[in-house]
C-alpha cells in the first residue's frame, strides 16, 4: 500500500481531496458552544403542593418520595427541598447506569404514592441539563424608557411577550421559547367578607356557584333521519367583565345579584412580586435555549434576523433589546483559538522551514490541516462539538502530529543522502520508521485512551482533548504513510530556481545550519562530562523533582479545580426577612441601583464608553436560594466584554461594595457571576443530623468561622426562619356546636389560599379562575380572630377565635433532606488573588469540622462542591494515567525483550512534572485541573522521544562503541529530531500561552504544562537519561547489547545531518 500510493501519480491527492471534502462537509453540521456537554444524569420531580408550609411538605411529600425512591438501582443521591407550595426531590444517578433505565424506574416508583395529600396538585419530572439559555429579550415601551408612567401595564406586556414567543418559535432555528419571571395568569375574584355575609353567602358557595355557571362542555350528539347536530354548552366566561357580570344569587326583593356586587374581578397574576425592570422601566424578559445538541450562534443568528423583522412592525414605542447573550463566550473563544491555531501553525511552519527546503517543510505541515479537516469528520460522528476543549485539542495537536512527519521526512532524507534514487529512498525511507512510528503511536494511544473515561463533571469537560486527539492522530497515521510520501517524492524530484532571494534564504539557512551543527557538537561535549559526574547529575535531577512536588503538597503552589475567567455578566442577590413586604425591598434595591450608577460612573472613566450596557431587576426571586417571595431580589449586570473592558469583575464587585456600604436589614447580600462553572461552588460543606436546632447552631459557627479566611466573600446557608405562623387546634366546646377541623380547614383555606375554579384558554395565554378573601379584610390579627365561620347546617356565623385556639409560631422557609436525613449546607465563594478553595476547605476540615463530632456527636458532615468533583476527576486521571503507563510498560518490554529499558525510557514522564510546576510558578498561575490534563498529555511526547534514544545507544553498542561512549553518541545524534518535535510543538502552543485576552486564562495553564514540560523532558531525554543508562549499566542491569526482534528504527535514523541538506 505505501508502494502504491507512493508511486502513483494521482492516489495520494485523491486520498487527500476526499479528506479536505469530508472535513468541509461536516464542519458545518458540528455544532459551537463554549464547553462540552455535561451530562448530569439528574431528574427534578416537582410536586405543587399549595398552601403549604415547609414542613408540611416536608412530611408530607419529601418522606412519601423518599420512601418510594429506595431501592431504585444505581441512586446515587436523592436530595429533597421542601418549601411553602411545593416540594422539590432531585434524584442523581451513579455514571455507571443506564439513565433511560433509571428515568423509568424513578417515574414507575413516584406512581405507586398513594399517600399524598388530596390539594397535592400534578407532579412534573425533568432531565436536568437537557437545555442551554443562549440569549434573553427585553420588552420594553419607549415612554418608560424615557422615564413616562405611561408604558405597558404587566398584563399587557405578557400578552405582548406571548405573541413575540410565537414569532421566535415560527422560525426552524430557535426550538425553545420561554417568558420569564411571570406567575400564573389568573382571573381573580376577591370578595369581602361583610359583603358575602349580608348575601348569606359563603366564600365556598360563591365558589361552587360561580363554578356551576362558568362551564363549556360538549353534551352529545342529536342524532335525526336528516343530519346529526352535536351538542354544546357554552357559557364559559373568558374575560373580568363577563365573570363580574355573572348571576350568583338572588336578592330579597328578586334582583340578580352578580358576582360585581359581591367583590372585583381582576386580570392578574397570581404573585404580585414577581415584577422585572430593565434599565428602570418595567419589562417582560424571553429567553431563548437550545437543545444541547443544537449550534448557540446558528440560534442566536435566528433571533437576531426574527427580531429586527418584528421590530419593523410593532407600534413605535415597543422596544426589544437582546440582553444576557450567552453566545459573546462561544464567538470570543473560538475566535482566540483560531487566531492562536493560525499563529502556531506559521510558526510551526518557520521552525520546519529552518531545518528543510521550503517545499519539503511545507508538505510536512500541510499534513496538519488535512488531518485536522478529516479528523471533523469523525468529530462530528462522536458527537464532538466545536468548543473550547475541543479546539485546544487541536492546538496541541500540532506537535504531536509532527512527530511522524518529522521522523519520517528524516528518513526519507537519510536514504537520500546514501545515494538511492528518489523513488526508492522514499519507499526505503517509509518503511524502515513504519514500525517504530506506529510503536509510537500505540504508546500514545495508551495514554489517552484511559483519558477517555475519566469521572465527574469536570472529567465529562476534559476528556474531549483525549477523543480529540486519538481522532487527529488516527488521521494523521493515514496521512503519513500514504500521503505525504508522494509529497515528499515530487518535492526531492522538482529543482528550485537560483534566483537572488532563494540564494539569500540558502545563506540564511546555511548559517542556521552551521550554527546547529555546533551546538550539537557542544551537547556531545556536555553529555561526556555529565556522564562523568552522572551521579550527581541525576541526585540533582531527584531533588529538583522532590522539590517540585513538595511546592504542590505545601501550596506554595496553589490548586484550584478550574481557573477563574472573567463574564460579562453580574449580580448582586437580596435575600431580605420571610415576610418583609415588597415595598421594603424595593426600598433596599433601590439603594444597590443608586451605589451601581456610582460605581458605573467612576469606573467607566477608565472606559471607552459606559462600563454597564444595560441593568436588569427581578422581584420575587434569588438565584441563591429554591424559593420566591417578596423579600427575594437581585438585579443582572451585563457590562462591556471582558476583551473590551479594562475593569476585572472582582474589582467592579469590590467597588460595588465600597459604595453600597452596610445593608443592615438584609439577611444577605452576595455579589457574584451568574453562573457556576462545571466545577460546582468553590465552598459547599454539608452538614447532616436530625436535629434541625443543632444544625442551626452549627450552621451559624461555621459561617463565622469562614470569616476568618482571606478571600472568602458571600457566605451563606440554605437554612432560613420562615414567615410567621398561626397554628390552630380545635377547642373541645367546638364539637358541641357540630363543627369539625375539617370544616374549618374547608372555610379558611379558600379564603386565605385561595381556590382554583378552573382553567381557561384566552387567545395564547392559559388562565386560572380563582377566587379568594379581599385582603383588605385581614389587615389586622384581631381581625384573624373575628374570622366567622359559617356553621355547615344552621348557616349560623361563629368567629374564629370562639371554635379554636390560635398559638403564632414561626417556622422554616426551606427545608433540605439528602438520602434521607435534614441537611444543613454552608456556601461560600473564593477570590482566587487571595486563596484557594481546597486550601479553605482543608484547613477548616482540620482545624473546625474535625472538632465536629465532639460538640454534636449524632452529626455528620461531607465535602461537596468543587472540592469534592475536582478530587473525584483527580482521582479517576490518576487510574487512567496509571492504566495508560502499565501499557506502555508491556508495550516496551516486548519490544525491548526487557524490564529495565522500559523503565528509562519512563522515568522522563514524572521528571517532567519539574518543568510543569516551574513553568506554573514562573507564569504566576495556580495549578488546575487543565495543568493536570497538560501534564499527562505530555507522556506520548515524552517517551516517543526517549524510545528513540534507547534504539539509538542499542544501535551504538553493536557498532562497538561503549556504553557511556553510546549514550553520548545517541543523544548527538537524535538532537535534530528531539529539538526539532520539541520546537514545533512549543511553537504550536506559544501564542496561546502569552495570550493576553481573558478568555485565554482557562487555557493557559493547560498551555503552561505543555511547553514548559516539553522543555523539561528535552533537557531529560537529551542530557539525563544518557546518565541514568550510564548508571544502570555500572550496576549490571542495562544490557544494551543484547540481541533481540523488537522494533528497531535506530539503524534508519543515525544520519542526523540530512534534514538541513534535502533539497527540493
Amino acid at each position: 500500500m505505501i508502494r502504491f500510493f507512493a508511486a502513483h501519480p494521482t492516489a495520494a491527492n485523491i486520498l487527500m481531496l476526499l479528506f479536505i471534502v469530508i472535513g468541509l462537509v461536516s464542519l458545518p453540521q458540528i455544532h459551537r458552544e463554549t464547553l462540552p456537554k455535561i451530562n448530569q444524569y439528574q431528574l427534578d420531580i416537582v410536586v405543587p403542593y399549595p398552601g403549604a408550609s415547609a414542613e408540611n411538605v416536608e412530611q408530607k411529600i419529601c418522606l412519601s418520595l423518599e420512601s418510594a425512591l429506595d431501592g431504585i438501582s444505581f441512586l446515587e443521591e436523592k436530595h429533597c427541598v421542601a418549601r411553602q407550595n411545593v416540594g422539590q426531590m432531585t434524584v442523581k444517578m451513579f455514571e455507571q447506569g443506564d439513565f433511560e433505565q433509571f428515568n423509568t424506574d424513578v417515574r414507575n416508583a413516584i406512581d405507586t404514592i398513594d399517600d399524598f395529600p388530596v390539594q397535592v396538585e400534578q407532579w412534573t419530572i425533568n432531565e436536568r441539563g437537557r437545555t442551554q439559555d443562549v440569549v434573553s429579550v427585553a420588552v420594553t415601551t419607549h415612554e418608560a424608557l424615557n422615564g413616562s408612567n405611561n408604558g405597558l401595564s404587566r398584563v399587557e406586556l405578557k400578552a405582548l411577550a406571548e405573541q413575540v414567543k410565537v414569532t421566535l418559535l415560527r422560525h426552524p432555528d430557535i426550538p425553545i421559547v420561554e417568558i420569564n419571571d411571570f406567575s400564573k395568569h389568573q382571573l381573580r375574584v376577591t370578595a369581602s367578607q361583610d359583603v358575602l355575609q349580608q348575601y348569606g353567602m359563603s366564600l365556598q358557595t360563591l365558589s361552587q356557584r360561580l363554578t356551576a355557571q362558568n362551564i363549556e362542555l360538549p353534551l352529545g350528539v342529536l342524532e335525526t333521519s336528516e343530519a346529526d347536530t352535536q351538542i354544546r354548552i357554552k357559557d364559559e366566561r373568558r374575560s373580568a367583565e363577563q365573570l363580574a357580570d355573572v348571576v350568583v344569587s338572588t336578592g330579597s326583593q328578586g334582583n340578580h345579584v352578580r358576582i360585581a356586587d359581591l367583590g372585583q374581578v381582576s386580570d392578574t397574576f397570581e404573585r404580585d412580586e414577581k415584577q422585572i425592570f430593565f434599565n428602570g422601566a418595567p419589562a417582560a424578559i424571553i429567553t431563548i435555549k437550545k437543545n444541547t445538541n443544537e449550534d448557540s450562534l446558528r440560534v442566536l443568528h435566528a433571533t437576531e434576523a426574527v427580531l429586527a423583522k418584528l421590530q419593523a412592525s410593532l407600534p413605535s414605542g415597543v422596544h426589544l433589546t437582546l440582553t444576557n447573550d450567552n453566545t459573546s463566550l462561544v464567538k470570543d473563544r473560538i475566535n482566540l483559538l483560531i487566531t492562536n491555531a493560525w499563529q502556531g501553525l506559521l510558526l510551526v511552519f518557520f521552525v520546519m522551514w529552518l531545518f528543510f527546503s521550503f517545499k519539503y517543510a511545507f508538505w510536512v505541515v500541510m499534513g496538519l490541516p488535512v488531518s485536522f479537516l478529516a479528523s471533523f469528520f469523525l468529530m462530528m460522528h462522536l458527537g464532538i462539538s466545536i468548543n473550547m476543549l475541543s479546539m485546544v485539542a487541536l492546538l496541541l495537536a500540532l506537535g504531536i502530529l509532527m512527530d511522524d512527519a518529522i521522523v519520517i521526512a528524516e528518513s526519507i532524507g537519510s536514504h537520500i543522502e546514501k545515494g538511492l534514487k528518489v523513488q526508492d529512498a522514499v519507499l526505503q525511507g517509509t518503511k524502515v520508521v513504519l514500525p517504530g512510528v506506529c510503536s509510537s503511536f500505540v504508546t500514545t494511544l495508551c495514554i489517552f485512551v484511559g483519558l477517555i473515561f475519566i469521572e465527574g463533571n469536570l472529567g465529562q469537560i476534559l476528556k474531549v482533548i483525549p477523543i480529540v486527539l486519538i481522532s487527529v492522530i488516527t488521521v494523521s497515521l493515514i496521512e503519513a504513510f500514504f500521503i505525504l510520501p508522494n509529497h515528499l517524492s515530487h518535492a526531492l524530484q522538482s529543482k528550485s530556481k537560483d534566483g537572488k532571494w532563494a540564494q539569500r534564504v540558502g545563506a540564511i539557512r546555511a548559517r542556521f545550519e552551521a550554527k546547529f551543527t555546533h551546538w550539537n557538537q557542544q551537547i556531545l561535549h556536555l553529555n561526556h562530562v555529565l556522564i562523568r559526574y552522572r551521579y550527581l547529575v541525576f541526585g540533582a535531577v531527584i531533588a529538583t523533582f522532590l522539590l517540585s512536588l513538595s511546592m504542590l503538597i505545601s501550596g506554595v503552589l496553589k490548586f484550584t479545580a478550574f481557573p477563574d475567567i472573567d463574564g460579562d455578566v453580574l449580580q448582586a442577590r437580596l435575600l431580605m426577612p420571610n415576610g418583609t413586604p415588597l415595598v421594603k425591598t424595593q426600598q433596599t434595591m433601590q439603594k444597590i441601583e443608586q451605589a451601581l450608577a456610582r460605581t458605573n460612573a467612576k469606573l467607566s472613566e477608565q472606559e471607552d464608553g459606559e462600563l454597564v450596557i444595560a441593568s436588569t431587576v427581578v422581584y420575587g426571586q434569588n438565584p441563591d436560594y429554591q424559593d420566591q417571595g417578596a423579600n427575594l431580589a437581585y438585579i443582572s449586570v451585563d457590562l462591556l466584554s471582558a476583551e473590551q473592558r479594562n475593569t476585572h469583575l472582582q474589582a467592579f464587585s469590590d467597588l460595588w461594595r465600597k459604595e453600597l456600604g452596610d445593608v443592615p436589614e438584609a439577611l444577605s447580600l452576595s455579589f457574584k457571576e451568574p453562573k457556576l462553572g462545571p466545577q460546582g461552588r468553590a465552598v459547599d460543606i454539608r452538614l447532616q443530623s436530625d436535629d434541625i436546632e443543632q444544625l442551626s447552631r452549627a450552621a451559624y459557627e461555621l459561617k463565622n468561622w469562614l470569616k476568618g479566611y482571606p478571600g472568602v466573600q458571600n457566605i451563606t446557608d440554605d437554612l432560613r426562619p420562615g414567615k410567621p405562623e398561626f397554628t390552630l387546634t380545635l377547642k373541645p366546646d367546638a364539637l358541641v356546636t357540630g363543627i369539625t377541623s375539617a370544616d374549618i380547614a374547608q372555610q379558611l383555606r379558600p379564603a386565605f389560599q385561595g381556590s382554583k375554579l378552573s382553567d381557561i384558554h384566552v387567545g395564547l395565554e392559559n388562565y386560572e379562575v380563582t377566587v379568594k378573601l379581599a385582603a383588605q379584610s385581614m389587615d389586622e390579627y384581631g381581625d384573624f380572630d373575628n374570622f366567622l365561620i359559617i356553621h355547615p347546617k344552621s348557616q349560623v356565623a361563629i368567629p374564629l377565635a370562639a371554635l379554636v385556639n390560635i398559638e403564632q409560631t414561626r417556622g422554616l422557609a426551606v427545608i433540605n433532606r439528602v438520602n434521607n436525613m435534614p441537611t444543613v449546607s454552608v456556601f461560600a465563594d473564593i477570590d482566587s488573588e487571595l486563596n484557594t478553595a481546597s486550601a479553605v476547605v482543608k484547613d477548616v476540615e482540620k482545624r473546625w469540622l474535625s472538632e465536629l463530632t465532639s460538640r454534636y456527636p449524632e452529626m455528620t458532615y461531607s465535602i461537596e462542591g468543587e472540592v469534592k468533583n475536582a478530587g473525584i476527576t483527580q482521582s479517576s486521571m490518576r487510574r487512567a494515567m496509571l492504566l495508560g503507563m502499565i501499557g506502555i510498560f508491556l508495550l516496551l518490554a516486548l519490544q525491548f525483550q526487557s524490564y529495565i529499558e522500559p523503565l528509562i525510557v519512563m522515568v522522563s514522564i514524572p521528571l517532567a512534572m519539574i518543568g510543569v510546576v516551574w513553568g506554573h510558578f514562573i507564569m504566576g498561575i495556580n495549578f488546575s485541573m487543565p495543568s493536570l490534563m497538560g501534564f499527562i498529555s505530555l507522556a506520548g511526547i515524552v517517551v516517543n522521544d526517549s524510545i528513540l534514544l534507547v534504539q539509538f545507544v542499542k544501535s551504538r553498542v553493536k557498532e562497538g562503541f561503549s556504553v557511556h561512549d553510546a549514550a553520548a553518541q545517541a543523544s548527538h545524534d537524535r538532537f535534530r529530531a528531539v529539538v526539532l518535535t520539541s520546537v514545533t510543538t512549543i511553537a504550536g502552543m506559544t501564542p496561546l500561552l502569552f495570550e493576553t485576552s481573558l478568555q485565554a486564562q482557562i487555557l493557559i495553564p493547560l498551555a503552561t504544562s505543555i511547553v514548559f514540560g516539553i522543555l523539561a523532558s528535552t533537557c531529560l531525554v537529551l542530557l539525563v537519561l544518557p546518565c541514568l543508562y550510564s548508571i544502570l549499566e555500572d550496576f549490571g542491569v542495562a544490557k544494551p547489547y543484547h540481541s533481540h526482534h523488537g522494533i528497531d528504527s535506530g539503524d534508519a535514523l543515525n544520519e542526523h545531518e540530512l534534514g538541513g541538506n534535502v533539497k527540493a
